[in-house]
């Protein structure tokens, strides 16, 4: 067989991808097998593929082709979401550049381009995710505003709105003044800035004294409708039931009683905007005041601030701190370092803004949520993120789930002129409503009117698990089979944008979990530990790293560094080490292939020994791999089998089986390869999908519609642990006997002796590989006869090398000395320690034993190095 010398990722990804499409291998429908499901989380319509996305859908691949080799009827559902605020944007701007405004547009007619830029733009990144290997049902791709998915969120809406969970209310809001529209307390990342404390003076009332109050944002004082002091604080118990001027705008306002000041804070005084900070907002509920909006929704300043019409709040921050100087009204300004909320998707500053806004009750669903991960009906893996979740749960807060924005599902909502509504399905069911609660039967479709605001893009995402195998839809049953899913992979940063919420509808609506296992991966970030990003130019292409470095080997790379919940220190150099990992497997493919087989030779001790060493270590590694797998340790299952493979199989089971040079191989050492490296070629190909199917293939004589992919894993069989551990010390034997060569000079093809005096239980049935391997004439169970000789000793026994002529005496005493005067250092510092009464009487019984243990080895080796001195001395 004509093998190229070279591995070819470029030719062997798009030749393999193309024939596992067309056999429809991604591809499941309901039948007897136990299922396995995971569902993508969804990647926003907008979006490329990014690192993140790449270690995501990695593990997510590994996962559900693993399942699949194991005989599960594996159902990976992909699918966009349809990103309100981000995709908004992006259709904003793509006008905007167009020379047109979003205003100047109907609803119609924006949702008309935006769905033709979701067209466009919108597979983008799901083609790219083929190019990772993503074994994806195809098939199966959903889109948060296909008519399914639309559908159930819907549905869901009225239905939670006719339990009464759903409600309409003026509430403080986070307002994203650069989306112009609401977002919800997890879409708010606050970031620590250096500000400014400003010390303003307000004029009491009918006095020539004032009040001082501080505060970081001085435009907002054309919004006070009261300061507030502590009834406790004795400085201003003299101001009870007074009133100041607002400074600039002279309006008068009381002063108000309220322990919620802190006396400490600032001056004790607190300036009280109910429209625009949520702490004052209650105050004022508290004590009836008077809210007054100054800021219009973009963040510009209303006409009810009087002053700065129409001016950005952070122009007016600078324009008002001259004016109140100039007017005498500000006493100091002092630097101060706080925290600022920041919008995720748009990065713009947050204002706690009063708005009418549709609110979701999260109480009684946010418990059953907390208590099923708690008890561990869903477990998350790892473990630490059950206290991150769980303190959020236990401080959740009703969800504003509208949103002032044109893309997206709008509410199901229908106004009569007088402000009564109807929450139905569609404007028909909301008309027949309308006609039985107001008796007026002439009512048409003509008198309502849908409300304007759109869902919060969570509020489909959080049924993805359930809608994607239309479970909403009582005429389908794939939901019964598929659900609830197996395992879901995440990202933590949205354990509560999205995985709470999941839960929480799949025991509203399937009165289960939605998944099992929760994997949660680390944030990437370069080799210095800073988040990727654009700006910083750190984030590689992953495109470009597939080119680079093939599928396979960008896949590994990111798994070299990837522990479960920690962050994912990327460097290039590990899919460089990815991709040599697929040339070693290659080159190993090429040595097998190479061999001439004679089917009359028979099979030597030394391969037989090597054959059956090497069933048990790749049994034993199975069991490994897959404890792994069970306890969501992928990264460790991948080094497993990468060591299996690197190590056990290539550096030393080849090595064992061999055949000397143009000489060729027995008929059942070379099968037996054969064998192992098919075995070894599954172990692998979740991992590296690509160089496994086209060893595969090459391996043996294939039908049409054969795959690895759709091959059995490996099971687990039987293995010897002594044998597997006393091969580890000839392992040792042979590497120090290639050393006594090399040190000696020795030729390889000059034979030697080997002398043995065992220690412990001793099994000589390896020697036939260490004479194989080292040139090995004779194995002695007896001491050495000459004085001249040189040795070492493992756990297992002493070994000795008679070296006659060969040997230099000084160059070998003074190595022996050297040798010798460590190990003693060596014993001194363990006799030191287990003379320590601490030590002994407090480390774990294991750990004592071990030192003990290196105490006997370090005396044994020491009296060995005595002799070879005493030897070589005379």
């Amino acid at each position: 067989m004509e093998i190229t010398s070279k591995y070819n990722p470029a030719e062997t990804e798009d030749k393999w991808y193309k024939y596992w499409m067309d056999k429809g291998f991604f591809h499941s429908i309901p039948d007897e097998r136990e299922p396995y499901t995971i569902v993508i989380p969804p990647p926003n319509v907008t979006g490329v593929l990014h690192m993140g996305h790449m270690l995501n859908n990695t593990i997510q691949d590994i996962l559900i082709r693993r399942a699949r080799m194991m005989g599960k009827n594996a159902c990976w559902v992909p699918g966009t979401d349809h990103a309100s605020i981000a995709t908004e944007a992006k259709v904003v701007n793509k006008l905007k550049a167009e020379g047109i405004d979003k205003h100047s547009l109907t609803r119609e007619t924006f949702l008309e381009h935006a769905w033709e830029w979701k067209e466009k733009h919108g597979g983008i990144i799901l083609d790219q995710l083929k190019k990772l290997g993503a074994s994806c049902d195809w098939d199966r791709t959903c889109f948060t505003m296909d008519e399914s998915r639309s559908d159930a969120v819907i549905k869901v809406f009225v239905d939670l709105y006719n339990k009464g969970l759903i409600y309409r209310g003026i509430r403080m809001v986070n307002w994203d003044p650069s989306a112009k529209t609401a977002v919800s307390d997890e879409e708010v990342i606050y970031k620590e800035v250096q500000s400014k404390l400003y010390y303003l003076k307000y004029k009491i009332e009918g006095s020539d004294e004032y009040i001082t109050i501080a505060t970081t944002r001085p435009e907002t004082i054309l919004g006070d409708t009261a300061v507030c002091v502590n009834p406790n604080d004795e400085r201003f118990t003299h101001l009870s039931g007074k009133r100041v001027l607002v400074p600039l705008i002279n309006r008068s306002i009381p002063i108000i009683e309220d322990e919620y000041v802190d006396m400490e804070f600032g001056t004790g005084c607190l300036k009280i905007t109910p429209a625009h900070d949520i702490n004052d907002y209650e105050i004022g509920m508290r004590h009836n005041l008077e809210s007054i909006d100054i800021l219009n929704d973009d963040g510009t300043l209303s006409e009810a601030a009087q002053l700065y019409i129409g001016q950005d709040r952070f122009v007016v921050r600078d324009a008002i701190i001259t004016d109140l100087e100039k007017a005498g009204n500000l006493a100091k300004v002092e630097d101060y370092t706080n925290k600022v909320g920041c919008s995720e998707r748009t990065n713009a500053v947050i204002e706690p803004k009063l708005s009418t806004q549709w609110f979701l009750k999260m109480h009684d669903m946010a418990k059953t949520a907390l208590d099923a991960v708690m008890n561990d009906e869903v477990e998350f893996h790892p473990k630490k993120f059950k206290n991150v979740y769980r303190h959020w749960m236990e401080n959740v807060k009703d969800w504003c789930i509208s949103r002032q924005l044109w893309w997206g599902h709008r509410i199901p909502v229908f106004y009569l002129d007088n402000g009564d509504f109807f929450v139905a399905e569609n404007i028909q069911q909301a008309l027949v409503q309308a006609k039985e609660k107001t008796g007026n039967n002439n009512l048409t479709e003509d008198n309502l009117k849908q409300d304007e605001d759109v869902l919060d893009t969570w509020a489909s995402s959080w049924l993805w698990p359930i809608s994607v195998f239309d479970g909403f839809d009582t005429n389908k049953n794939e939901i019964d089979y598929y659900y609830p899913t197996s395992d879901l992979v995440t990202g933590h940063d949205i354990i509560f944008f999205w995985v709470a919420r999941m839960i929480m509808a799949g025991y509203e609506y399937r009165k289960t979990f939605p998944f099992k296992n929760v994997y949660f991966t680390g944030m990437v970030r370069d080799k210095q530990g800073r988040k990727m990003s654009k700006q910083l130019g750190n984030s590689p292409d992953p495109l470009d790293l597939i080119k680079q470095f093939g599928a396979d080997g960008v896949r590994v790379g990111m798994l070299l560094c990837s522990p479960a919940g920690g962050d994912l220190l990327f460097d290039e150099s590990l899919t460089e080490q990815g991709r040599n990992f697929s040339n070693k497997i290659w080159n190993a493919f090429r040595l097998v292939k190479s061999w001439q087989v004679d089917n009359s030779i028979p099979q030597p001790e030394h391969a037989i020994k090597g054959i059956d060493w090497f069933n048990q270590k790749l049994n034993q590694t199975i069991e490994e791999i897959n404890d792994h797998f069970d306890k969501y340790r992928i990264s460790d299952a991948l080094m497993t089998t990468y060591t299996l493979f690197r190590e056990e199989f290539s550096s030393w089971y080849l090595e064992i089986v061999k055949p000397p040079y143009q000489q060729p191989i027995d008929k059942k050492s070379y099968d037996a390869t054969i064998n192992f490296f098919d075995k070894l070629l599954r172990l692998l190909h979740p991992f590296m999908p690509f160089i496994s199917e086209e060893l595969w293939q090459l391996i043996d004589d294939r039908k049409d519609n054969e795959s690895i992919m759709i091959s059995d894993m490996p099971k687990e069989g039987t293995y010897n642990i002594t044998n597997l551990n006393f091969f580890n010390s000839i392992k040792e034997v042979i590497g120090s006997l290639r050393k006594i060569r090399m040190d000696n000079n020795i030729k390889r093809d000059t034979t030697i002796d080997l002398y043995v005096k065992p220690i412990k239980e001793y099994d000589f049935s390896f020697d036939s590989i260490i004479k194989y391997l080292v040139n090995v004439a004779e194995i002695k169970e007896e001491t050495c006869p000459t004085e001249i000789s040189s040795g070492f000793q493992t756990i297992y026994a002493s070994y000795d090398i008679p070296l006659k002529d060969t040997l230099d005496v000084e160059s070998e005493l003074k190595k022996l000395q050297e040798e010798l005067k460590y190990t003693e250092g060596f014993l001194k510092s363990v006799i030191s320690k287990l003379s320590n009464e601490k030590f002994v009487n407090n480390a774990p019984e294991k750990v004592v034993a071990m030192e003990k243990q290196k105490q006997a080895d370090a005396e044994a080796k020491i009296n060995v190095l005595k002799e070879n001195i005493e030897k070589l001395s005379k």
